[in-house]
């Protein structure tokens, strides 16, 4: 999942508080995004932190809820990619992290 966030400490907030919530396994920040995009009849020019968002599908609609709930922005980015395929061993530690029980609590 793809989701913007206007500056660094929004984007570590946000990080942190899905990675705690298990809602994500890993998030990783990307400063120095320069976002060009109309919104209500103007164009705007911002910059941005891209945050790209490692969760599965169980997870997805709470994560969804998250970031409505905790972002700053009225209309939060959501972009979801589906991958053609995941490596194993990267997709059973993806699934371990986003288990409600957490792979370290079983």
């Amino acid at each position: 999942m793809l989701v913007t966030a206007p500056d660094d400490g929004v984007a570590r907030r946000l990080a942190r508080g899905m990675v705690d919530a298990r809602l994500a396994a890993c998030v990783n920040l990307l400063p120095g995004a320069i976002s060009v995009y109309r919104w209500q009849g103007e164009v705007h020019e911002e910059p941005e932190v891209l945050m790209l968002i490692k969760t599965t599908d169980e997870r997805l609609s709470e994560l969804v809820d998250f970031v409505e709930r905790e972002h700053p922005y009225e209309l939060p980015e959501f972009v979801v990619l589906d991958p053609e395929a995941i490596e194993h061993g990267y997709r059973e530690w993806l699934l371990s992290e986003c288990s409600e029980s957490g792979a370290d609590e079983a």
